[in-house]
């Protein structure tokens, strides 16, 4: 694989880690295992969100709720490895 499609898979998988840290903080306050109050974590929740919502926020819209559970994330990660397979095809 080519120096350039390495890095965009690179680039690529530490975005879905940061939808994946996203999806993880968000349940830990949801279930009150984190304080969303304080100062550091209203940071790291602000930055999380300033990350991901550029391409999380246009697939929200079309993307609805299940039974009150948002699968943004996952339609998401689907189209980002997707997207990986893509780059890997044509540049590698």
């Amino acid at each position: 694989m080519g120096f350039i499609a390495e890095l965009l898979v690179l680039a690529i998988n530490i975005y879905m880690t940061v939808i994946i840290l996203q999806v993880i903080v968000h349940w830990l306050v949801v279930f009150e295992v984190f304080n969303a109050s304080s100062p550091q974590a209203q940071n790291l929740i602000g930055l999380l969100n300033r990350l991901t919502d550029p391409v999380m926020k246009p697939v929200q819209k079309f993307v609805p709720p299940i039974a009150g559970i948002d699968i943004t994330p996952i339609v998401v990660i689907i189209g980002l490895e997707l997207l990986k397979y893509i780059i890997v095809a044509i540049l590698a």
